[in-house]
């Protein structure tokens, strides 16, 4: 066979490619498959203590079982699929209760009400576990605009109390703070706490931070911001010995600007690059967004299309950098307007539905997001809590089916590929369905063994790598 081509003409121009297909691949790595928290809570820096996100479960469960004492209840506030075949009398759901107890998952799945069940008993289960997964301690808008001697205080005594969590392990698995932002107005301010908590926390704990632990910038609209922020964490590192990279930081998507800059480009990119491998994620902040581009109060939510723009623009910036996203709050609190023990029954009815109606909106906006590929958001209010794990729950229950067939097929194919010796090289598509399992794994929507059924090992998921479970397998074949 005659060819036209020589072979040192095409080494180089292969080269030449491989050169340029590398930094690519460097600069989009895919998806991270580190554990991602499916939200953070923030809360004013003046009321953090040690245990709040432990508080925050019990006040979470109190709301749920007041408002929904039963798994039917939840299915009809929500609609979820089935509810319309539950039971309606106290006496029947406690036999459906029962009954369903009784049962192997495998025969609760051939009952209409399974779904409704697993995803209430799931959110009990997480409530009493694990309710509060990230927590930002807020020296922004969940504190305000104090005299410095008083936020002074608080960055102290906060970072004690962060110092005392890690002590009793009482703190979430994620954690963090937010400072205020580094506009002309706010910079001197949002330097002088960092420095005043981290240093407290590093003499409190012997030079260590919590598990995860990150800052949020805020209101970033250009890349010196972060980049100031980079120079300041090397400062505070080699002033209390940490090893170079140790702070980590999150940054916001709350203006137009950072949307498009002055040139009509999408800045993200720059400001991400800005971080130099620090900034771990990007928050959406809803209501400043919307009011930046016009929004007035009335209509500032998560459901504006704004928001939707926002979101499409971000993820088309930052999709396979490994950058986090995460979604805003839902500002509607699932709270009744009256207080007390003894309550007529038109109160206690203004109650209930006014939970039940605030439950729909969270309910909604999470699984908006979570359809939108947005698997964070964040919660305001510990009894925003057992919304935002029902639409988690069922989001990824309600896809478990699909998702087993689709990854199972393509673990098949993969191995298929291998053994005939055919390049397969579409790893980051494999990764995008390992990482469903992984994100459903880690929030307590399905357990390990039920991943099992798509074909792969535990030791397999624990790799959270779908190139390295194909490299395991293809040294297997060899």
């Amino acid at each position: 066979m005659k060819l036209s081509l020589q072979d040192t003409d095409k080494s180089q121009l292969l080269e030449q490619l491989g050169v340029a297909n590398r930094h690519f691949q460097q600069t989009y790595p895919g998806d991270k498959p580190d554990r991602q928290p499916v939200h953070t809570v923030y809360g004013g820096a003046n009321l953090f203590k040690a245990d709040t996100c432990v508080r925050m479960g019990e006040i979470a469960l109190n709301n749920l079982k007041t408002y929904a004492p039963n798994f039917t209840e939840l299915a009809r506030v929500l609609q979820l699929k089935g509810y319309e075949h539950l039971p309606t009398l106290e006496k029947d759901i406690q036999a459906l209760t029962e009954r369903l107890d009784t049962m192997s998952e495998a025969e609760r799945k051939q009952e209409h009400a399974w779904l409704a069940y697993s995803v209430y008993n799931k959110i009990i289960k997480k409530l009493q576990r694990e309710a509060v997964e990230d927590f930002r301690v807020d020296f922004e808008d969940g504190f305000g605009n104090r005299p410095d001697a008083e936020e002074d205080e608080t960055a102290v005594r906060a970072a004690q109390e962060v110092a005392k969590g890690m002590q009793n392990g009482t703190l979430s698995p994620f954690i963090g703070i937010r400072i205020k932002p580094f506009t002309e107005d706010l910079k001197a301010r949002g330097v002088r706490t960092l420095d005043i908590f981290l240093t407290t926390l590093l003499e409190a704990t012997g030079g260590k931070l919590p598990d995860n632990f990150v800052v949020m910038l805020p209101k970033v609209t250009i890349p010196e911001q972060m980049t100031t922020l980079v120079r300041l964490f090397e400062l505070i590192e080699q002033a209390n010995n940490l090893a170079p990279g140790t702070l980590k930081m999150e940054t916001m998507v709350e203006a137009t600007q950072i949307i498009m800059d002055e040139e009509g480009r999408n800045p993200l990119m720059r400001i991400i690059r800005a971080s130099e491998g620090r900034c771990v994620a990007a928050h959406f902040g809803t209501y400043d967004y919307t009011a930046s581009a016009g929004i007035t109060a009335k209509y500032q939510t998560m459901a504006h299309p704004v928001c939707d723009f926002a979101h499409h623009m971000t993820k088309v910036a930052l999709g396979g950098t490994g950058i986090f996203l995460s979604d805003g709050a839902t500002n509607v609190m699932p709270i009744g307007p009256h207080r007390g023990d003894n309550l007529t029954f038109e109160q206690l009815k203004e109650n209930r539905d006014s939970v039940h109606n605030a439950w729909r909106q969270g309910f909604h906006h999470t699984t908006h997001s979570l359809i939108n590929g947005l698997y964070q958001g964040w919660d305001l209010n510990p009894a925003q809590l057992p919304m935002r794990y029902a639409a988690t729950y069922n989001f990824f229950l309600s896809a478990y089916d699909d998702a087993v067939h689709r990854l199972k097929t393509f673990v098949e194919r993969a191995a298929i590929s291998t053994l005939t010796g055919d390049i397969f090289d579409d790893a980051a598509t494999g990764q995008g369905l390992l990482n469903f399992f992984l994100k459903a794994m880690n929030c307590g929507a399905i357990t390990e063994e039920e991943v099992l059924a798509t074909g792969l090992t535990l030791e397999e998921i624990h790799t959270r790598s779908f190139f390295r479970i194909l490299e395991g397998r293809r040294k297997q074949q060899v």
